[in-house]
């Protein structure tokens, strides 16, 4: 079992770059599944291994609907990386929730309808359980940093994942807050999905941009108000991924979702496409040791 911490920081809206990071060096990590949205900058903070890959690469050229999620995902693994942080703008659907405030994901409904959901298919099915898509590990550490960052936070918050581009009518922003759901974002799905397959333990960020378009008797937001939101909460997230990686213990113990695979594949190996599992070998390379 690996003990040392690689940790991928999955840069969202707002974060395209990691402050303190010493021997950073852009590679290229080519993936099967297509090209990532960019390079992964390579690099450390400490003694903590860290690969960071802007989402919507950087200069922001992927829209939301658009983000080749498998390829990200599977070079981050490629990459060495033991758990997953990522970062991502959000709207809010409760009063409480206000701009500039952070939450912590437990907890999605996923409206994306457009997207590769999975690494797995005919000739490789796989069953991985999603009923606690998020890392409770990194979520507690996650919560802390931004603490320790000067951020508000509030941890256990249900995402509500539309599929995007354009942002929600009022008839789905309250139907959405009807159903439970505290932020709304186009990119957290079905980036979770993807790491519980990749066996990587998953914590999300969400940045609060804007309350989304419920409320009574308000103008919709503005783009520019959103941006410029954006970049107020970048300040914060920045110093957050310091706090955080400064608070992880020296030695990493392992997770149960590092096993997340085990009795989740249900063809027989005689079975198996081979060209799927060679497309998986990252994924799958801790079951084929």
């Amino acid at each position: 079992m690996n003990t040392q911490w690689t940790i991928g920081i999955i840069g969202g809206s707002g974060l395209y770059a990691i402050d303190g990071l010493e021997e950073a060096e852009w590679r290229h990590v080519p993936s099967p599944w297509g090209e990532p949205s960019d390079e992964i900058l390579f690099g450390r903070i400490g003694d903590v291994a860290i690969r960071f890959l802007p989402r919507h690469g950087r200069g922001h050229r992927f829209s939301p609907d658009q983000i080749p999620v498998r390829a990200n995902i599977d070079a981050l693994k490629r990459a060495g990386c033991t758990d997953l942080i990522a970062i991502s703008s959000v709207g809010s659907l409760r009063e409480e929730l206000e701009p500039g405030r952070f939450v912590i994901v437990d907890q999605y409904v996923d409206r994306t309808v457009a997207r590769p959901t999975s690494f797995f298919g005919t000739g490789l099915v796989t069953h991985v359980s999603m009923a606690d898509p998020v890392c409770e590990r990194l979520s507690a550490f996650a919560a802390a940093a931004v603490q320790a960052a000067g951020g508000k936070v509030t941890e256990r918050a249900t995402y509500l994942a539309m599929e995007g581009p354009q942002f929600s009518t009022r008839a789905e922003s309250r139907m959405y807050r009807d159903w439970g759901c505290d932020v709304i974002g186009m990119t957290g799905m079905p980036e979770a999905r993807l790491a519980r397959e990749a066996e990587l333990p998953y914590a999300l960020i969400g940045m609060v941009t804007d309350f989304d378009c419920w409320r009574e008797n308000e103008a919709a937001v503005e783009v520019t108000a959103i941006v410029a939101q954006m970049a107020a909460n970048g300040d914060i997230a920045r110093s957050a991924i310091k706090a955080f990686v400064d608070a992880l213990p020296a030695h990493r113990t392992s997770s149960p979702i590092d096993q997340a695979l085990d009795g989740a594949i249900m063809t027989a190996p005689s079975q198996r496409d081979p060209i799927l599992v060679e497309r998986n070998t990252a994924i799958l390379a801790r079951l084929n040791r």
